[in-house]
């Protein structure tokens, strides 16, 4: 039976391999810290945290989410660790938003488990009021045994006065630098699509609960789990669920609140028409996927709806993949445990032969597995095919022929591609990243090193020219999906380093000005945009929205800013960050290319305008989470073909279509 703790109350534990699962109902922080015999934490080495998870014995998340899962191993601790202390902490609020006291929100539960998901004790920290971190449970060895108790100590002065609290000399620096890391996986991370109205309609098998890619050992139950179960059992023909999934921006766990993902200008008095089918199948064969399956008003937002189905389904196949090999790996160790256990068995023949049955059946679990996902693989491989060419302008690669059809279009559409995501495992397959519109989040191409690069890529002029060229590529989309005059970008180019990138968007004419340089040029063009976040604000505010300056422009400005910090002093960084914050709720938006290790000089000035922006890059890198599942995603930036003039030919149109009136 699980032993449901009180404060203060403490509990046996007879596994040393135990998992700690942490549920918050919000985005929290978590630290597991090591100390002796009298309680005190000796040094930042005894701290696992989300910049340094891994301790000996210890492993822990590397952001912030609503639910996490710790491993410790209380036989690979040093003999000189008694106490092993688990510690929650409320981020940073990003933009202001977000909680900022334990009271304010859901009380935290703490559950220690086994490795086959049996609870051993229990724990809800209430009577939290300003606390904004807490220590939650508390692991310690006494006379050779251990035990876990109830603490839910809090410390309304965060990670920095509990740290302090427990003799830590550097107190202060660590929690700094974990405040930096959870700020890097806030930038880092996709939003997970928010539930779907039924899924007993779209003919999918639950997959097995993954784990996160943070975190360590399998936990499912022990035994012969049968076959494994595909993750992705196809669509049917018939209408389905709409399932907007959000826009793949960041977030360290999904937002509460509902969303509204109604489309503006759309008419909903009648019903949908129904979806495309396909023909009836060969008896035994999975249903051949059509393009637009997906419930929806249009073919624009079926086609949105499926995109984000195949997102889940590539999410949920792969989690199960994963836990399949997790459990399998875990059950070969204890079955090697037992074996060497029984020191009759350690040596000879029959040792050798129960570490080959054992190997044996590993190796057959993880087979199955992999026939199960390259099974689930195919039908997407084959749903692709299909969604891919019928894209329109707004979601398509620039390689697709719609483009050589395209113009300029009468409304804005439900969303935009900003490139790929895939997978490991999947490599085959890439599933496009859609961003609803009209922005929400502005974005920051980092032009700075990432990991994707090996030591042959040495050269940073290359990575901020490629940043710059990225930044132009997504400037021309949303250019070519609004409707003529209503989008507007601005260029803010101090050094006039990006001038060979901004061809495209300086020949065309589609620019509201030339690119503006020198500490003059920024200056200009922030108080401009700054001046118009102020007066719509305040024409909303006071409930005349049409009470504007004469000749005020009315459409979305976005604005560009290259080679920052280069040629801005602190009120134009605060600009920026007002900018980030306000703008896009009044239709202004932001899009930095900078290195973030350059714009490090700035501290803390800078760390909020970097928490709320959607980090990208100009090259692919495994930089994108998404905390519904948990898995690392590779982002691919939107290349135009080489040689092609598609992007050319596009915002030419678009400038003649702002000069005529005519799409």
């Amino acid at each position: 039976m699980t032993a449901e703790l009180v404060r203060g109350q403490n509990h046996p534990l007879s596994q040393s391999r135990l998992e700690i699962r942490v549920s918050a109902g919000t985005p929290v922080v978590t630290v597991a810290a090591l100390g002796d015999e009298d309680g005190r934490i000796h040094g930042v080495e005894w701290v696992a945290h989300p910049g340094a998870p891994t301790r000996p014995g210890l492993e822990v998340s590397r952001q912030a989410a609503a639910d996490h899962r710790l491993a410790v191993d209380l036989d690979a601790l040093a003999d000189t660790v008694h106490r092993v202390g688990v510690l929650l902490a409320l981020p940073a609020p990003a933009g202001g938003q977000g909680p900022t006291r334990f009271g304010a929100v859901a009380a935290p539960f703490v559950a220690v488990t086994g490795l086959d998901g049996t609870e051993t004790a229990s724990y809800t920290i209430t009577g939290l009021e300003a606390e904004t971190a807490v220590i939650a449970l508390e692991l310690y060895r006494r006379q050779g045994a251990w035990k876990v108790r109830a603490v839910g100590q809090g410390y309304a002065g965060g990670l920095a006065e509990l740290l302090t609290d427990q003799a830590l000399p550097q107190a202060q620096q660590l929690a700094g630098s974990i405040e930096e890391a959870v700020t890097r996986g806030l930038a880092r991370s996709v939003q997970a699509p928010p539930p779907r109205p039924s899924d007993g309609d779209r003919a999918r098998r639950t997959a097995t609960p993954a784990h996160h890619p943070d975190q360590s050992a399998a936990t499912a139950p022990q035994g012969d789990p049968g076959p494994v179960p595909p993750a992705y059992g196809g669509r049917p023909a018939g209408p389905q669920p709409a399932y907007p999934g959000g826009a793949a921006e960041p977030s360290a766990a999904p937002t509460g609140g509902p969303i509204d993902y109604s489309h503006p200008r759309r008419q909903s008095a009648a019903p949908p028409p129904p979806p495309p089918t396909a023909p009836p199948a060969p008896p035994g064969q999975p249903a051949q996927p059509v393009a637009g399956d997906a419930t929806g008003w249009s073919m624009e937002e079926r086609l949105y709806n499926q995109v984000w189905g195949m997102f889940e389904d590539l999410a949920r196949t792969t989690a199960a993949y994963r836990s399949a090999v997790d459990f399998a790996e875990s059950r070969m160790d204890k079955e090697l445990e037992q074996v060497l256990s029984d020191p009759r068995s350690r040596i000879g023949g029959q040792a050798d032969a129960a570490r080959e049955a054992a190997r044996a059946r590993q190796a057959q679990l993880v087979d199955r597995a992999r026939e199960a996902l390259d099974r689930d693989l195919a039908q997407l491989v084959a749903e692709a095919e299909v969604v891919e060419p019928a894209l329109p302008p707004a979601y398509a690669r620039w390689d697709n022929p719609v483009w050589h059809a395209y113009r300029v279009p009468m409304e804005i559409p439900m969303a935009l591609r900003l490139g790929d995501l895939r997978l490991p495992e999947a490599d085959r397959i890439r599933i496009p990243m859609l961003l609803r519109l009209p922005l929400e989040r502005g974005l920051w191409i980092d032009s700075g090193r990432t990991d994707a690069l090996d030591d042959s890529f040495t050269d940073a002029h290359d990575m901020r020219r490629l940043a710059m060229e990225t930044a132009v590529t997504h400037a021309a989309r949303l250019l070519a999906v609004y409707p003529a005059g209503e989008f507007t970008v601005h260029i803010v180019d101090p050094a006039g380093s990006g001038a060979q990138s901004l061809v495209p968007l300086t020949r065309s004419g589609v620019l509201a000005a030339p690119p503006a340089q020198g500490a003059a040029g920024v200056a200009d063009v922030l108080g401009r945009l700054t001046q118009r976040v102020d007066l719509v604000q305040m024409a909303l505010r006071g409930g005349a929205p049409d009470a504007l300056p004469p000749g005020f422009d009315p459409s979305q400005q976005l604005l560009v800013v290259n080679d920052f910090p280069h040629g801005f002093d602190d009120r134009a960084v605060n600009q920026l960050r007002y900018l980030a914050d306000e703008g896009p709720a009044v239709g202004v938006h932001l899009m930095m290319v900078a290195d973030r290790e350059e714009s490090a000089g700035y501290g803390p000035l800078l760390d909020p305008l970097w928490r709320s922006l959607l980090r990208l890059t100009p090259v692919a890198d495994s930089h994108l989470a998404d905390p519904w599942v948990g898995h690392a995603w590779t982002y691919e930036p939107p290349l135009v073909p080489p040689g092609s003039q598609v992007l050319q030919q596009v915002l030419t149109r678009v400038a003649e279509a702002r000069r005529t009136g005519r799409p």
